[in-house]
């Protein structure tokens, strides 16, 4: 294993000598496609914006760059191969910025972000871009109309993204949604999903921000990918805020994330750390409002529905009849391949059923809407119609959740400790009853959904 170090070059003509510290391996990371044209996504992302009169800061598009820089090393530097535990990597990066000072100032914020995020060790340094990228961002022009948008939501093609963005769009707002399609699922489910809700809202003029952000593998010589991509929501919220910093106006970035989730308390005490994903854990969007406020970002980032339940967030959408009609669309599964890999004949991409947002997501309809009442292909479509195998992946979900459910029916006042598992608490204080009745009734919907499944080693 080595300390990796990443550091990024505008340009050909960018001849900038990162100087490697012991047992520490360099990369290149270029960001400039040909003479000017940014890459990885990143200019896409930039004319996209124009296109519809969002012309973002220069520390915005920096945001996009440091972003870059984080996800390349996520997904390219494997954990099992370069961490001395088989998790935690040590990852230097070296990132050009437009204001190197207002970036150092911010990099204490930005490493408890980084580091409680992905459980790696980040160090990240800053310097000037090269003179002839001093300046990217674009100014709209004064006969310019000003952007239509008052406000921003991710739009990840999940149930709970859909549910946020119909509930903007009921309430007459006119959001711009943000999405990073990554692997073709994904890109499929939110493509239909924002082609169906633009049919609907025919008269509102909201708009989709849609970023792909790839990176070749065996960029890092010598040193496979990794798949776990626990930093992604980094990226995603850059794209947020990057776009945010474009509509002259105080914004909200709006991240519609059921309770449960977002507080993911582990299952049982083996998914602490690498198992126990911190995408929208509150801990996490505080340093993000924290990092704002330390670059001067006029800006929110903001879980509107942190202390609702995924069936509850269901059963209170605005449209019923619409999320109804579009439930099916949307992708809320951890592989839904499966069934294509597995080789199922007639089987295309579907939800599998039994892993966890699976099992959120039935026990969340089925609370919502009733049993039976679930139009979701799932590839296990019954629960309840054989043993399902603890050695196998489609009973371990199931079994660790009913091993939590037992755990909290023999102590109930366990949830006051267990909310805390997952990472700090302290910028929420004042909510915390309020944490531990939606983990309790988030727990509850799930336990109805699984009430009488056999799941055991065979």
């Amino acid at each position: 294993m080595m300390r990796q170090l990443l550091a990024g070059r505008f340009g050909a003509d960018d001849h900038f000598d990162a100087t490697t510290g012991t047992d520490e391996q360099r990369t290149y990371l270029q960001l400039v496609a040909g003479e000017k044209s940014l890459d990885h996504g990143i200019g896409g992302a930039l004319t996209s914006l124009k296109k519809i009169g969002v012309f973002p800061s220069e520390i915005g598009i920096d945001l996009l760059v440091l972003a870059a820089h984080v996800h390349t090393a996520d997904t390219r530097i494997s954990r099992a191969e370069q961490s001395q535990d088989s998790w935690t990597r040590e990852i230097r990066l070296v990132v050009p910025v437009s204001d190197p000072a207002r970036w150092d100032a911010a990099a204490p914020t930005l490493k408890k972000s980084l580091d409680f995020l992905t459980g790696d060790r980040w160090v990240i340094g800053f310097r000037a871009r090269p003179a002839r990228f001093a300046m990217i961002a674009q100014a709209a022009l004064p006969s310019l109309i000003a952007p239509p948008f008052d406000s921003l939501s991710l739009f990840s093609g999940g149930l709970d993204s859909l549910i946020g963005a119909i509930d903007l769009l009921e309430d007459s707002a006119t959001p711009l949604l943000v999405s990073h399609s990554g692997e073709g699922a994904t890109s499929a489910a939110q493509g239909k999903l924002f082609s169906e809700l633009k049919k609907h809202y025919d008269k509102s003029s909201f708009e989709r921000l849609r970023v792909s952000m790839t990176f070749k593998k065996g960029l890092v010589e010598g040193v496979g990918s990794e798949n776990s991509t626990r930093g992604r929501s980094f990226l995603f919220f850059a794209l947020g805020v990057c776009a945010g910093t474009g509509l002259a106006r105080r914004f909200i970035l709006r991240v519609p994330e059921n309770g449960l989730i977002a507080l993911n308390v582990p299952l049982d005490p083996l998914r602490l750390g690498s198992n126990s994903t911190r995408t929208t854990h509150p801990y996490y969007m505080a340093r993000w409002n924290d990092l704002l406020g330390a670059l001067g970002i006029d800006g929110e980032i903001r879980n509107p529905y942190w202390n609702k339940t995924k069936g509850e967030m269901a059963a209170a959408c605005r449209n019923p009849t619409l999320l109804k009609s579009l439930v099916t669309d949307s992708l809320s599964c951890a592989h839904p391949q499966y069934a294509r890999h597995m080789g199922i004949k007639g089987r295309g991409i579907e939800h599998c059923g039994y892993c966890l947002p699976c099992l959120i997501r039935r026990a969340a309809l089925t609370a919502a809407w009733g049993t039976g009442n679930d139009q979701t292909p799932y590839t296990l479509p019954d629960l309840h119609a054989q043993r399902l195998d603890t050695r196998r992946a489609t009973g371990v979900q199931v079994r660790s959740f009913q091993y939590a459910i037992d755990r909290l029916k023999g102590k109930p006042q366990l949830a006051n400790l267990l909310i805390h598992k997952p990472g700090s608490l302290a910028d929420e204080a004042e909510h915390l009853d309020d944490l531990v009745d939606v983990y309790r009734r988030g727990l509850g919907e799930i336990e109805r959904l699984i009430d009488g499944v056999e799941a055991r080693p065979s």
